[in-house]
C-alpha cells in the first residue's frame, strides 16, 4: 500500500484526491489546504493540514501528490523527495527553466519518481492524434489554442493563477508537449506576443497571449491562449497538425462553455486529410475528467511499483517548459528567443 500526501485541493488536486481514495493500491496519509477544511463528502475523515511542511513531517508518505499554485511546484517537490517521498506534481514542472531543472537533477539524485501532471499524455484520443500525425511525417506546421471566456468563480480562479502564471505558460506546456513527442526535434526558436486586457490583473501580466516556434527539422508552431470574460467564443478550440502529406485536426465537437474543464481535453473524433482523400475517424466513449485524473495517479504508482524508467518524461517537462517561458520573456521584452539546449 502506498501512503499519499496530497498538497492542493483545486480542482485538480480534488480530483487527484479522489483517485487515490477510490484506488485500492493508495492510502491517503493526509490532505493540505489552506483553509483547513474538506468540503467533498468522500475525503472527510482524512487528517487536514495547513502547512505543508508539518504535513510532510508527521506523515512520512511514499508519494506527494502536489497541486498547489506554481510557484510552489519546485520547492514542494524537492522537500519531498528529500523526505523520502516519489512526487507526481502538476504542471507547469516549475516557475523557471533552472527550478525545473533543479527538481529534475534531485529527483536523479535521490532516485524518486518524479511524474509532470501532463494529462494529455492518459488520453487515448490525444494519444492516437500524435499517432495519426507521426505517421503522415514531417515538417510539420502546428496550430493550436485555447481560449477561456472565464467569468465568475472561473474568473477569480484565473486571475489567481495569473499571480504566477501566464495563460500561454500555464495551458501551453500541454499542446507544446504533444508537438514534442509529434515532432521529437530541438526547438531553437520562440518569438511571442500578448496584451493585458484587464485592469483587474497586475501591470506586468497579460491575459492574452500567443507565440510561434521553429524547431530545428523545419516544423513551426503556432499557440494562443487568452482567459477573461472578453474572451471569444468563436473559434476557441483549434487543433491541426499539418505536414507535406497532409493533415490530421481534432473535429469540432459538442465542448460546452470554452470554459469548462472538461471541454479542454474532449477530442469526439479526428479527421485524417491526404490529397487523395479524408478519413474520419471516430472516438466514442471518451474519458472524462476524473477518469484521466484516476489515469494519470494510476501510472504514477505504476512508476513507483514497476520502477519505470521517466528520464524521458522528465527531459520532455523541462522541454516544454522552456518553450513556454521562452514565449513568455518574449512577450513581455518584445524580443525573440534563441533557445540553447532547452531539453538539458
Amino acid at each position: 500500500m502506498i501512503r499519499v500526501l496530497i498538497a492542493g485541493l483545486g480542482n485538480m488536486g480534488l480530483s487527484h484526491a479522489l483517485a487515490h481514495h477510490r484506488n485500492d493500491a493508495s492510502q491517503i496519509v493526509g490532505l493540505v489546504n489552506r483553509s483547513g477544511r474538506v468540503e467533498h463528502d468522500e475525503l472527510a475523515g482524512y487528517p487536514v493540514f495547513t502547512s505543508y511542511d508539518i504535513a510532510l513531517e508527521k506523515t512520512s508518505p511514499d508519494l506527494v501528490v502536489i497541486a498547489t499554485y506554481s510557484d510552489t511546484h519546485a520547492d514542494y517537490a524537492v522537500a519531498a523527495m528529500y523526505a523520502g517521498a516519489n512526487v507526481f506534481v502538476e504542471k507547469p514542472l516549475a516557475t523557471s527553466v533552472e527550478d525545473a531543472r533543479r527538481v529534475v537533477e534531485c529527483a536523479r539524485e535521490t532516485r524518486k519518481k518524479l511524474v509532470v501532471g501532463y494529462i494529455l499524455r492518459h488520453h487515448p484520443s490525444w494519444v492516437r492524434l500524435i499517432e495519426e500525425a507521426r505517421a503522415l511525417g514531417g515538417p510539420y506546421v502546428f496550430r493550436m489554442n485555447l481560449n477561456q471566456q472565464s467569468s465568475g468563480s472561473e474568473w477569480e480562479t484565473h486571475k489567481a493563477l495569473m499571480q504566477t502564471t501566464a495563460p500561454i505558460v500555464d495551458c501551453g506546456v500541454h499542446y507544446v508537449d504533444v508537438w514534442c513527442q509529434i515532432t521529437d526535434a530541438t526547438p531553437v526558436k520562440v518569438n511571442g506576443m500578448g496584451l493585458r486586457l484587464s485592469d483587474e490583473i497586475a501591470p506586468d501580466m497579460y491575459n492574452y497571449g500567443q507565440f510561434q516556434v521553429v524547431f530545428d527539422d523545419g516544423s513551426v508552431g503556432w499557440y494562443e491562449a487568452g482567459w477573461g470574460p472578453m474572451m471569444s467564443e468563436t473559434a476557441f478550440f483549434v487543433k491541426d497538425v499539418v505536414s507535406p502529406a497532409g493533415s490530421v485536426s481534432i473535429v469540432e465537437d459538442n465542448k460546452g462553455a470554452s470554459a469548462d474543464v472538461d471541454g479542454h481535453t474532449k477530442v469526439g473524433g479526428l479527421l485524417v486529410h491526404r490529397p487523395g482523400g479524408d478519413t474520419s475517424i471516430s472516438l466514442p466513449d471518451e474519458p472524462g475528467h476524473q477518469e484521466l485524473c484516476d489515469a494519470e495517479q494510476a501510472y504514477m504508482l505504476r512508476a513507483i511499483t514497476e520502477n519505470i524508467d521517466l528520464t524521458r518524461h522528465m527531459q520532455d517537462a523541462v522541454r516544454s517548459l522552456a518553450i513556454c517561458l521562452a514565449a513568455d520573456h518574449s512577450v513581455r521584452t518584445g524580443n525573440s528567443v534563441i533557445l540553447k539546449e532547452p531539453t538539458q
